[in-house]
Order: structure tokens, then C-alpha cells, then sequence
């Protein structure tokens, strides 16, 4: 063989007989090697544009959405084209299916099994839906085809059921990912189905066995949300930020025992406390850890808009914000208008006043890390709401309690120029101030 033309005729045979065997091995080795990284390694760093909508769906809260984060991809063979919402709050993904067609058009805004060649049903005997759906909040059951069946309910009574399956995501050719499990929801009940039907579905993202980033492997991913035209991207995989600025780390919060009120596979972080213009509020520590029943945990949710914090904290940087505006903002004096149900603290802004005046600054302080809210981010203008020459602009920060949530949760709106990653793999959350317009265009992510 040509290969071992270096071997001389008059050379030891027994020698030679020897380096043939080595070489055969170190070609085994490699080739094992080879296939084992093949298919133990996630795919590379993946980029996707993540772009705002203002829409009232998904909500998991008792009140609607005015924007929610999108991510547009396709899925199944041919490709389907599908919109979703990125949300960490939430484990399985799920896109509104749609079986028939009108007038033999398919239905652009949901997703058509019959018409993918690559969808597979799940039945309910499979391992993949007796062991990997523990994390739900309403258990998986069998329905009359012995398919695996999901229930996903919010707390604004709205709901969505249907089979799990499994299909081929295309994340961008070659890599695009086979028998990827999703809810295939042909049942969907809103307060308002034309706004619902702005997206095909939702992005499940947090830590539990069947979000979409844990099917993937990917040891981490990152998001940016810019402050100004509010797009941003979505990076799966890892970011190598470091021509950005050094992350800021926050360990992940960890409960293995069931607790009623806590969310085992949420992103939990510890709050240690709230600043407003540098001062930090005498708020108790023991008020911001979990309890024996685990209310109170620290949740850091995409697919929230706003930030919730417990009653008791909440009324003391209300008090302290309302103090530090006085004589600079003029407070909205009515008792019966609150916000979404749960932001009262809303003021009056000229219609014709372009700009906000100086505005205190929110920090959030975690453990090693910290979130500073400041400028118009504090506030809200709240859409179509006008009082004579007014417009209502509210704190963006409302009260947990109002919305019978046992939980602190820090929303995509004070996320904004924020560089989020999540470490999986070493169970941490990192966190830069950055411009992330600029960082768009550093990644090389078109609008």
C-alpha cells in the first residue's frame, strides 16, 4: 500500500509488523474519537435576530403583554416558517397546530403537521413522556389515540393543549436538529385570539429536560435586547463576549426537594437587595429568600415583561422612588387606575415634553452581580392612555402581591442593553451593561 512505501525492504519484519499495528490502532483511537464528538458535542454557536412584538400572548401573569420577544425559525419537511416567543419562564415549547387548510392554503400563522414528513407523535408509554414531563405544572396524560397529551395553563385563566411530537427544527443549514420534542397545541384559549395569533408559539428555554436549549445541549446561551429600536439576538452556544466586557456572575438558586410555590426549573437567582440613586433600602434579608413553602424566589423571566417584587419589598422602593420624584414628576391622582393590575405608582407627563427629566436609577443587587434600571427604562408610557394634555407614564416595577404570585420576577424590560448569558453548565447567570445595537452589528445580525 502506498501508505507505507517509508518502510525500507531490508528493515526488521517483526519491527515492521509492530509500527503496522500501531498505526492501525492510533487510526482506531482517532476514529473513535472522532465519533464520539460527533455526537456528543452540541452544534456550533448558532445567531438569531430577536425582534419585539407588541402582542398579548403568551401570558403567564394575570394581565396582558405589550411586547414579547420573537424568534423566527423553521420546522418540520418541507419547512414550515414559525414565530416564537422566547421565554426562560417556561420548559416545553409549543407551536398552534392546525391539521387543515382553508380553501387549500396553508394557514401561515400555525404550524400543519400533516403536511411534515419528519413529524412523529409521541405516545403516552414512551420514556420520553412518563420520565420527562415530571417539571409540568398540570401532569402529562394519555388521550383516546394513546398519544401524549399536555395541558398548559396561565394564571390569566388562558390555556393551550395538545400532543407531544417530535420534529426537525432547522436552526440554519447544515445544523438542523432532528426529533426535537414540542407541544403540537390544536387547542388554544385566549381573552383575545386575533392578538394570539400574531405568533405560532412559544420557546420553552428554561432548565427542565424538555426545553429547547436542554434537547440541544448547548452548554449556554445569551440574549441582548437594545433600548433603542428594541431588537436584539439571541445566541445558542457559546458567546465569547469578551471584546465586550467582563460578565458579572450570579450563581443559580438550586431546591431538589418538591416545594409547592417553587419552580424547580426556573432560572433563580438571590436577591440581596434594592438600591434607588445608590441607596440601598432597609429591606430584611429574610424577605428575599424562599420560604419553607419556596414563595419567594428570584426569577429571571424573558417571557415577563415588567419586574414583580413581593408586597412588602415592593412598598418600600415605591415609597422611596415616590420620594426621590417629588417636585419633579406629577403623580397620576387616581385610586382606581393601576396598571396591568399590579404597577399603581403611575405619573402625568406633557404630551408635547419630549424628554423624561433626571430620573432616580434602580439597582437590583444579586449575589456578585447587579442590575442598574435607569433613565426612561424606570418608567412606562402606557399606550392610548390619555388625561386632558397628559400622557401616563407608570413605574415599571409592580406588586407581586396583586397578582397572587408568590415570586420575584425580573422582566425583559430592565433587561434592556443588558448582555444576558446563561451558564448551564456551571449554573450561573452573567450580566454586562452593553449597547446592544452595537453588539448586533458586532455579531453581524441584520433587522
Amino acid at each position: 500500500m502506498k501508505s507505507f512505501v517509508i518502510f525500507k525492504s531490508n528493515s526488521n519484519p517483526f519491527l515492521k509488523i509492530l509500527s503496522l499495528s500501531s498505526f492501525y490502532l492510533q487510526v482506531f483511537l482517532f476514529l473513535l474519537i472522532y465519533v464520539h464528538f460527533s455526537f456528543s458535542c452540541p452544534p456550533k454557536t448558532l445567531i438569531f435576530p430577536l425582534k419585539t412584538q407588541i402582542l398579548r400572548s403568551p401570558s403567564k401573569l394575570q394581565f396582558h403583554h405589550n411586547v414579547s420577544l420573537i424568534v423566527s425559525l423553521t420546522v418540520g419537511t418541507p419547512p414550515q416558517n414559525v414565530s416564537m416567543v422566547l421565554d426562560t419562564g417556561s420548559e416545553l415549547s409549543w407551536l398552534h397546530c392546525n391539521q387543515t387548510t382553508q380553501n387549500n392554503q396553508p394557514d401561515p400563522t400555525k404550524f400543519n403537521p400533516i403536511q411534515s414528513s419528519s413529524y412523529k407523535p409521541i405516545p403516552c408509554s414512551s420514556p420520553t413522556c412518563i420520565n420527562q414531563t415530571q417539571d409540568f405544572p398540570i401532569p402529562a396524560s394519555c388521550d383516546s389515540d394513546n398519544l401524549c397529551h399536555a395541558t398548559l395553563s396561565y394564571a390569566d385563566a388562558s390555556s393551550s393543549e395538545g400532543n407531544l411530537a417530535s420534529d426537525i427544527f432547522h436552526l440554519g443549514s447544515p445544523d438542523n436538529i432532528s426529533g426535537l420534542v414540542f407541544g403540537c397545541m390544536d387547542s388554544i384559549f385566549s381573552s383575545n385570539s386575533a392578538e394570539d395569533s400574531k405568533t405560532t408559539g412559544l420557546m420553552g428555554m428554561n432548565r427542565g429536560s424538555l426545553s429547547l436549549v436542554s434537547q440541544m445541549g448547548f452548554p449556554k446561551f445569551s440574549y441582548c435586547i437594545s433600548g433603542s429600536d428594541f431588537s436584539g439576538l439571541l445566541l445558542l452556544g457559546d458567546s465569547n463576549v469578551t471584546w465586550l466586557m467582563p460578565l458579572n456572575y450570579t450563581p443559580l438558586i438550586q431546591i431538589s426537594e418538591p416545594l409547592p410555590y417553587f419552580d424547580r426549573v426556573a432560572y433563580t437567582v438571590q436577591l440581596e437587595g434594592i438600591k434607588v440613586s445608590g441607596k440601598l433600602l432597609p429591606i430584611p434579608k429574610s424577605v428575599l429568600v424562599p420560604d419553607h413553602t419556596g414563595a419567594g424566589q428570584t426569577m429571571v423571566d424573558s417571557g415577563t415583561q415588567f419586574t414583580f417584587l413581593l408586597g412588602p419589598v415592593y412598598n418600600v422602593l415605591r415609597t422611596e422612588f415616590l420620594n426621590q420624584t417629588g417636585g419633579v414628576l406629577r403623580v397620576l391622582e387616581d385610586p382606581n387606575f393601576v396598571f396591568q393590575g399590579a404597577m399603581d405608582l403611575c405619573y402625568r407627563v406633557p404630551l408635547g415634553q419630549n424628554n423624561l427629566p433626571n430620573l432616580p436609577s434602580v439597582s437590583l443587587v444579586f449575589t456578585g452581580a447587579e442590575m442598574v434600571v435607569s433613565g426612561d427604562r424606570v418608567l412606562y408610557q402606557v399606550p392610548g392612555e390619555v388625561r386632558a394634555n397628559d400622557s401616563v407614564w407608570c413605574f415599571s416595577f409592580g406588586n407581586s402581591d396583586l397578582l397572587g404570585v408568590e415570586a420575584y420576577v425580573i422582566g425583559h424590560h430592565h433587561q434592556q442593553n443588558v448582555w444576558m448569558e446563561f451558564d448551564l453548565e456551571k449554573s450561573r447567570i452573567g450580566l454586562a451593561q452593553v449597547r446592544c445595537d452595537l453588539a448586533r452589528q458586532r455579531f453581524g445580525v441584520g433587522n
